[in-house]
């Protein structure tokens, strides 16, 4: 049995956002208990693309994929991929994310992702400031790079669209690419450069920074998975196999994970499903890169890192229980031959395959329900580490007041 007596918030998830969240409550002078059924950052937290990614203001999907989907889906190492096994359960998720593509959905998504975006940036210093890590986050801009001369219109359209979300880009020349990142192959045409993102030198050890300044905090770890839970008259009961554990709030952000218990304790369906990505860490690159940089065509990025370059992207339907593809890891090898002019050196490489916890409307529910007992903070996408600690600032807010005005975009009830 846990040693509940001096908690009042539960935090269940240890991911980024979960262990930022907790950091904040704690800060805000809470006894906070940290659930996870995992040591801390083991999750999509471990392995993600380490991109600080504030120029993503746009959905997961946009009209423009219905016409490339056949091919896409024909393909098994594409960027995209559904287990057919799958497709009866995923159809719904798919059906909502239709109805997503619709213009005012559609813009009220690219509103939301926009409003947390903009805070990210000056979230992460005041975060990484606050525990004397700045040095692990290089605000140093990532490239969006093409090289097929057809693509450079399709370039120009994602610039003026950018611009009219206020998102800082330029667009570089060749030989501008070529003198930021010597590395590359000289058939690259040119890209789009985002001066105001950044990228993680160890996406996982951040997480351990955080956690670390938790438990200084008083934040206490309990590694157990939690299987349910309902609420009472005294707060929030949770069930796991070391017993049950009392509350007066809980706080749901175990990323892909999150529906099971949101339904129980809300009473309301969450339409949460997975894209399953994946990395390939090469330890044996360390100097190719300035910053990090994304293929238009190939749909992969390419971040370095203090432990090597890390090739991340592509995004699989396959639920959370299937078993990893991990070809597909190895095939952002294969898709960086040619991008370099030297082939990337993988001795020593690493696959990995992680849960992106993702809503149709491509927005996070953050949100305070259940008369304050229950505070929700999941479901960022591919935008979990760019948005956790602007969330965990506005979870600091949830847990002493109702929710704000511009907070609404991201209630639960919107479902």
């Amino acid at each position: 049995m846990v040693d509940t007596s001096e908690a009042d918030i539960a935090v269940v998830g240890a991911g980024i956002v979960g262990v930022a969240c907790a950091l904040q409550l704690a800060r805000q002078g809470r006894q906070v208990v940290l659930f996870d059924r995992q040591p801390p950052g083991h999750g999509a937290s471990y392995g993600n693309a380490g991109h600080l990614a504030t120029e993503q203001v746009f959905p997961i999907a946009d009209l423009s994929i219905l016409k490339r989907l056949p091919r896409m889906l024909l393909d098994p190492m594409g960027p995209l991929r559904l287990d057919w096994k799958y497709l009866p359960k995923a159809l719904p998720w798919f059906a909502r994310l239709l109805l997503n593509l619709r213009p005012e959905p559609f813009q009220r998504s690219v509103a939301g992702i926009r409003a947390l975006n903009e805070g990210s940036l000056a979230a992460w210093q005041r975060l990484l400031g606050s525990i004397g890590r700045s040095e692990l986050f290089k605000e140093d801009g990532s490239l969006l790079v093409f090289e097929r001369a057809d693509s450079r219109s399709a370039l120009e359209a994602l610039l003026a669209r950018m611009q009219q979300q206020a998102v800082p880009a330029e667009f570089w020349s060749a030989d501008t690419v070529r003198a930021a990142a010597p590395e590359l192959t000289p058939s690259i045409l040119g890209g789009l450069f985002f001066p105001r993102t950044g990228h993680f030198i160890d996406p996982y050890r951040v997480v351990i920074e955080l956690f670390e300044a938790a438990k200084a905090a008083g934040v206490r770890f309990v590694q157990a998975q939690v299987d349910g839970g309902q609420l009472n008259g005294n707060g929030v009961q949770l069930n796991s196999v070391q017993g049950t554990f009392h509350a007066r709030q809980v706080l749901i952000s175990c990323g892909a994970h999150s529906a099971q218990l949101t339904t129980a304790l809300t009473g309301i369906s969450v339409p949460l499903d997975t894209e399953r990505g994946y990395h390939l860490m090469l330890p044996g690159e360390h100097q190719r890169l300035p910053f990090a940089v994304t293929s238009l065509e190939r749909k992969f990025i390419m971040t370095p890192m203090a432990e090597g370059l890390r090739l991340a992207g592509t995004v699989e339907f396959a639920g959370l229980d299937a078993p990893p593809s991990m070809q597909r890891a190895w095939q952002l090898h294969r898709l960086s031959k040619g991008l370099f002019q030297r082939e990337l050196n993988a001795e020593g490489a690493t696959p990995w395959m992680g849960f992106r916890p993702s809503l149709p409307d491509s927005l996070p529910v953050i949100d305070r329900v259940c008369d304050g007992r229950v505070l929700l903070a999941f479901g960022h996408q591919h935008l979990g580490l760019t948005q956790a600690a602007v969330t965990a600032e506005w979870v600091g807010g949830l847990a002493e007041r109702e929710p704000r005005a511009e907070l609404k975009r991201y209630r639960l009830d919107r479902f």
